[in-house]
């Protein structure tokens, strides 16, 4: 059999209301030598079903069902075991893509058939009633790696502008990923950012594409109001101690890349902070005293903080003078202030945030 171009993975679960349009908008690429393989992952809804009706209209289309719900990070390696195109791309079902996607990083890669190929985005956010509030779009400066070391001064850039982190805007090299035996691990919140760290480790080529084709959708009913990761701060503080390292196996564990950690590990506390407050937390005001007290003595804070920078932020700006002085009075003060806007105005909140 012809191997396809691209493979594109899709892992549905609970997304009747959504499917249809993300495969559609695969289904109009003006570069169609794809395949689409959408793995159902036991959905409670009729996801399934409607997938298989989708799959019946395109050859091109591929369903594989879970018969029990086993997360994101098995969705995903399901599809990496079924795929068999050159590139493979993982795209959730609740967005969309412009039908100029495919053909531009198809562009791209005949130019530098990259390990890694990078696009832009756009935010899109909705209220609780589905209707549309604003979009934010965000994407990288163009420029094709053809060396690790051009690809290694680009990561942290990416990282900075929230790129670095994402699967689906990424396309990848399927015989890298199945050589290097990679698989996406089952861990909440940063399955993607530790995937991308290991595949990134040894690469020497990368695409970085100026463009914005990806819808991304943030919706109200759930990613901005009601999820509560009780683990939050361990999760990301291993996403820094990950970038960290990272740069350290590069030779690049400097001055700058410790003042970008830093701020970037600045915006995690802050976040812990404000979430500290939160009942479901759990938290009363000397648990929350000692979790400052603890991050205060933290070797990784000891290190990145004090060269923390925060760029063009004044809330973060604020938030790094109160972490460096480790005012515990202060840092839970901020988080606490940072907690009622969140709480009355979260729009607003995301507005900001989005704006970093």
């Amino acid at each position: 059999m012809d191997r396809p171009f691209f493979t594109v993975v899709m892992p549905a679960y609970g997304v009747e209301k959504y499917l249809k349009k993300a495969v559609d908008s695969i289904r109009s690429q003006t570069f169609g030598d794809w395949e689409l393989i959408i793995v159902e992952d036991g959905s409670p809804d009729r996801t399934g079903e409607l997938a298989d009706r989708l799959a019946g209209k395109d050859s091109r289309i591929r369903v594989v069902h879970h018969e029990k719900n086993k997360g994101l990070s098995e969705a995903r390696n399901t599809g990496i075991r079924q795929a068999k195109g050159k590139y493979i791309w993982f795209m959730d079902p609740d967005d969309s893509v412009e039908e100029s996607l495919l053909q531009e990083v198809q562009g791209a890669l005949e130019e530098n058939p990259a390990r890694l190929t990078v696009f832009g985005h756009v935010e899109e956010y909705y209220e609780k009633d589905g209707s549309f509030s604003y979009a934010h779009p965000v994407k990288p400066r163009r420029r094709l790696c053809r060396n690790q070391g051009e690809v290694r001064k680009e990561i942290l850039p990416l990282e900075q502008e929230t790129l670095y982190g994402y699967a689906w805007n990424k396309i990848y090299d399927l015989d890298y990923i199945r050589e290097k035996k990679l698989s996406y691990e089952t861990v909440r919140l940063i399955e993607d950012i530790v995937f991308n760290i290991q595949y990134c480790m040894d690469i020497d080529t990368m695409n970085l594409l100026d463009i914005t084709p990806y819808h991304y959708a943030k919706r109200m009913e759930g990613s901005l109001t009601t999820k509560f990761v009780s683990d939050y701060y361990p999760l990301h503080r291993r996403r820094i101690a990950m970038l960290y390292e990272q740069q350290k196996y590069w030779g690049l564990d400097n001055r700058e890349s410790c003042s970008v950690l830093g701020s970037l590990y600045g915006r995690y506390i802050l976040s812990a902070l404000e979430r500290n407050c939160d009942k479901r937390a759990e938290m009363n005001h000397g648990d929350r005293k000692k979790f400052c007290r603890e991050i205060f003595a933290d070797p990784l804070f000891k290190r990145l903080i004090p060269a923390a920078e925060a760029r063009d932020s004044r809330a973060l700006k604020l938030a790094l003078t109160c972490m460096k002085a480790k005012s515990v009075f202060l840092c839970l003060a901020f988080g606490r202030a940072v907690h009622l806007v969140r709480g009355s105005l979260p729009m607003l909140y995301s507005k900001v945030k989005s704006q970093r």
